[in-house]
């Protein structure tokens, strides 16, 4: 008979493994009902292999990357619908498996990398639709959503302290941003101001102006606290 947890040879009448410890399990005597065949703080953990679950993931990825492709160029002889296809399989491989592939992924290098996928992406349904609109439009708005983005995360990454002055802050730009993206529309589609900006803008000033004051006064603050239970 053997150790079922280190494989070591007992003897017959052993009730432990002179080795690990584990209690010895006899296959021939009957045990109570739900008693394990070795104890539960024993049992071995599965061990999952990171770098074959990247492999089968951007296989998922390349595979119906390949299938569209072809069937476009067997249809149209040309590639049409299947690169805005492929565009999104890219983007969404390069977000969520692409960091993955590293054991401590930093968002502050990973998230430009997203923006300036999303920002490639746009430039190709502008050329292929010839639309026009990319320089004027797509890439103001998502590089400046992407600068945003960059600098909270970074100041959240690195900074130990004052994270309600950068919340407070990203509200505000947030706002700016709405006024932004109703000023390029203006500007990129000839349309009329109709002012609806202004309203994200007064909700996300006032939230993020909260944050900072809450963020300057200290008793304040933790009467906030008290309130919500945090």
């Amino acid at each position: 008979m053997y150790c079922v947890n280190c494989g070591v040879k007992l003897g017959p009448s052993e009730k432990k493994c002179p080795l690990c410890g584990v209690v010895v399990f006899h296959p021939e005597l009957p045990r109570p009902n739900g008693e394990a065949p070795y104890p539960a703080q024993r049992t071995p953990a599965k061990q999952v292999n990171r770098r074959s679950a990247q492999i089968i993931l951007t296989a998922l990825f390349l595979l119906p990357l390949v299938i569209t492709m072809q069937c476009d160029l067997l249809i149209n002889r040309s590639i049409t619908w299947s690169g805005y296809v492929a565009g999104a399989l890219v983007l969404g491989y390069t977000v969520l498996v692409l960091p993955n592939w590293f054991a401590k992924p930093n968002p502050v290098i990973f998230v430009p990398i997203d923006f300036t996928v999303v920002g490639v992406y746009l430039l190709y349904i502008d050329l292929a639709t010839g639309g026009g609109w990319f320089l004027s439009f797509g890439l103001p708005l998502v590089g400046s959503i992407g600068l945003l983005v960059t600098t909270v995360v970074t100041l959240t990454r690195y900074l130990r302290r004052g994270m309600l002055f950068v919340y407070g802050g990203a509200g505000i730009a947030l706002g700016g941003l709405m006024l932004l993206t109703e000023f390029l529309i203006i500007l990129t589609f000839a349309r009329p101001f109709t002012g609806w900006s202004l309203y994200p803008l007064a909700a996300l000033v006032i939230l993020g102006g909260m944050l900072i004051f809450l963020g300057i006064n200290r008793a304040a603050r933790e009467a906030m606290a008290r309130k919500l239970f945090i």
